[in-house]
């Protein structure tokens, strides 16, 4: 009864919290102090720093020299494009000289065919040397491969005169400059003729 009743107290009793005897603190945290700074660092530091303000204002004198060369390569530029052809206009002032002179001439009594249509040539070659210097090239098509690049075919003649596939004539003269194509010339391309043709 005595085992019994023992039993029934411990069964009774709440079990004690089990505590460790030798607990562990947490170790104290050391308070960092800042570095300590030498003065020839700091030193340092400062001319750095005044390198940077150096180099800042070389910055802003680069970036306005900058601005001032765009500004004045576009103004030679414009200047380039609109005088451009100052110098060719100067060298046909003559031709426009002359060719008044011409038309002057006609009013006058004693002018005949033969000493106009004289003038008239000198004018003519005088303004073809001068546009010959400036890079103006005329385009040889008579009696010339037909040559899609340069010349424009407006129309086919049958003949034995010239090889089919030439040019037979020349309606308009065709013009390079500098090597470039201004305008081509406008020719008649020869073809073989047709057997009726040929029996007539």
């Amino acid at each position: 009864m005595e085992e019994n009743k023992q039993n029934s107290n411990v069964a009774g009793e709440e079990p004690e919290a089990v505590t460790d005897s030798n607990p562990q603190t947490e170790p104290k945290r050391e308070e960092q102090k800042p570095p300590e700074i030498k003065k020839e660092d700091l030193d340092h530091l400062i001319q750095k720093a005044s390198k940077v303000d150096e180099y800042y204002d070389k910055m802003l004198r680069i970036s306005a020299d900058f601005d001032n060369y765009r500004k004045r390569m576009a103004r030679e530029r414009h200047n380039t494009i609109q005088f451009a052809n100052e110098s060719l206009v100067d060298k046909l002032l003559p031709v426009l000289d002359n060719l008044e002179a011409a038309l002057n001439a006609t009013n006058a009594n004693n002018i005949t065919v033969d000493s106009l249509k004289t003038g008239v040539t000198m004018v003519l070659n005088q303004l073809k040397n001068i546009l010959s210097e400036a890079g103006l090239e005329e385009i040889n098509a008579i009696n010339q491969p037909f040559d899609p690049m340069v010349h424009e075919a407006i129309s086919e003649q049958e003949t034995t005169d010239v090889q089919p596939g030439y040019v037979i004539s020349q309606i308009r003269k065709g013009y390079k400059f500098h090597s470039k194509l201004l305008r081509p010339a406008t020719v008649v391309v020869a073809k073989a003729p047709t057997k009726h043709n040929q029996n007539n």
